[in-house]
């Protein structure tokens, strides 16, 4: 199956966080999107690996996925290493996108910046004649994705350009909030994190709304890029 975009995460709502917005906007304008999990996220404080692969699969839905898939790497213990670039390779050939979205190239997370670099060398790997892979038994084509982009999660990272998502902030935030064990819940009595506070859930929108601001619409997400931007022309910039 081939897919117009396939966005990696490192762990279960990386993706949502990151880009769900501009997801769910491209699967409305017709694009077909798969979203690869690297881990389960079974070292979160709150909720199980179990829980996290059924609000994985609910999100996935309301944005509208094609597929979603998660490789089970060991949470907050893999490395950007032979075996995991292999499994990630398998992947990209398989899928064969025009375009791959992963996590943000630094983070306060240490398995953000693994996973961004991990995905990043997968996807020009992906492209070498004599890198073998097979999947079912079968040998997989060399793909190389045309773009890569990395989206911005807890660290304020200066985008290289935004993504209008206004009308889609809706659907980003229920997706975010499928992950009912990971976000604010008054009710939750499990241990507090960073990311269970009501302030963290309120940044989601407020971000969005201020990287609209600047660019003079409603809502926006940022990304970084690894090349030059090219336009045909400058009016093709908005």
């Amino acid at each position: 199956m081939k897919l117009d975009i396939l966005a990696f995460g490192a762990h279960p709502d990386d993706i949502e966080l990151g880009c769900g917005g501009t997801i769910a906007k491209e699967v409305a304008n017709g694009k077909k999107v798969g979203l690869i999990d690297l881990t389960r996220g079974e070292l979160g404080t709150r909720g199980t690996a179990f829980t996290r692969d059924q609000e994985a699969s609910d999100a996935a839905k309301i944005l509208g996925a094609t597929v979603r898939e998660n490789l089970g790497f060991a949470d907050g213990f893999f490395s950007n290493d032979k075996t995991h670039q292999l499994e990630v390779i398998k992947m990209i050939r398989k899928y064969q996108p025009e375009m791959v979205l992963c996590n943000a190239i630094d983070d306060r997370h240490i398995d953000h910046g693994k996973g961004s670099k991990l995905v990043s060398d997968a996807c020009f790997l992906s492209g070498l004649l004599k890198i073998e892979t097979k999947l079912e038994g079968v040998i997989q084509e060399k793909w190389r994705p045309k773009y890569v982009y990395h989206y911005i999660q807890w660290k304020q990272i200066e985008p290289d350009f935004v993504v209008d998502i206004s009308g889609y902030i809706d659907s980003k935030m229920a997706a975010v909030a499928a992950y009912k064990t990971q976000f604010y819940d008054p009710n939750n009595t499990e241990p507090e994190t960073p990311i269970t506070s009501k302030n963290f859930t309120d940044s989601i929108d407020y971000r969005a709304r201020d990287l609209g601001r600047l660019v003079g619409v409603d809502h926006a997400e940022g990304f970084t890029v690894e090349r030059y931007l090219a336009v045909d022309s400058l009016f093709d910039v908005k």
